[in-house]
């Protein structure tokens, strides 16, 4: 069921734990949903395939997806060849900046995601990143948020006449994985829906050894709730 409110908002979306919950807040707040996803040259089109998934099952107004060549610029091990950091310990997720980090991811997903807002006249951008579990990304803190926010208000010609407002919107920002998901089972998520591996099998199992598992499996555990998603590699974080 579509809810095409009075409100619109761009949502945007990888398919995963915190951008699939980001839209059940947004559907809460009856919002009509414009999903917002990319093909940017990763590694597996399984997030973008549970990003479809999401954007159907919370009735998106539409969902676009995005052709961007990341890869021929390189510099993650999400877009190139090299090794994705697996089975790492607990205190080393966070604490630097690892192989996966795309080079200005955020800027360049949130930078298309303004120009669609102009065209909508949508005010509303909302992005899943976190600072509190996540993988240590320098455009998932807070400060880059802000910096953004005020450089977008700057840039657009809508804002520059004074006709719009753009707000960056991260609700997850300072929770933790176990907060996050007892928030979108309390909306109604399908969490067998998304998709949160750097590095699944070739039959789509999650790998359950990246940075990106051992957060979603130790959230779910925190949680105590069971992680609906089967895993290549079973164990704890």
């Amino acid at each position: 069921m579509r809810r095409s409110g009075k409100k619109k908002a761009i949502v945007l979306s990888s398919g995963g734990l915190d951008s699939t919950t980001i839209m059940a807040i947004v559907g809460a707040q009856d919002y009509g949903i414009y999903s917002l996803s990319f093909r940017y040259g990763q590694r597996h089109i399984r997030e973008l395939e549970a990003a479809e998934k999401a954007a159907a099952f919370f009735g998106a107004e539409r969902h676009l997806i995005v052709d961007i060549d990341l890869k021929m610029i390189g510099g993650s091990a999400l877009t190139g060849g090299m090794d994705i950091p697996k089975g790492r310990p607990e205190g080393e997720i966070g604490s630097g900046i690892p192989a996966t980090y795309v080079p200005a991811r955020n800027t360049i997903f949130l930078s298309y995601a303004l120009a669609w807002a102009e065209v909508l006249g949508v005010s509303d951008i909302f992005i899943g990143v976190n600072a509190v579990d996540y993988s240590g990304y320098p455009d998932c803190r807070p400060e880059y948020i802000r910096a953004f926010e005020r450089m977008a208000n700057l840039a657009l010609k809508m804002c520059v006449e004074g006709k719009m407002k753009i707000r960056i919107q991260t609700p997850l920002i300072l929770m933790s994985k176990a907060e996050i998901i007892k928030k979108g089972i309390a909306l109604g998520v399908d969490y067998a829906l998304t998709h949160s591996c750097y590095d699944p099998t070739p039959d789509g199992k999650a790998c359950g050894l990246c940075d990106s598992c051992l957060l979603r499996k130790r959230g779910f555990q925190k949680a105590g709730i069971k992680d609906p998603l089967p895993y290549a590699i079973v164990s704890d974080f």
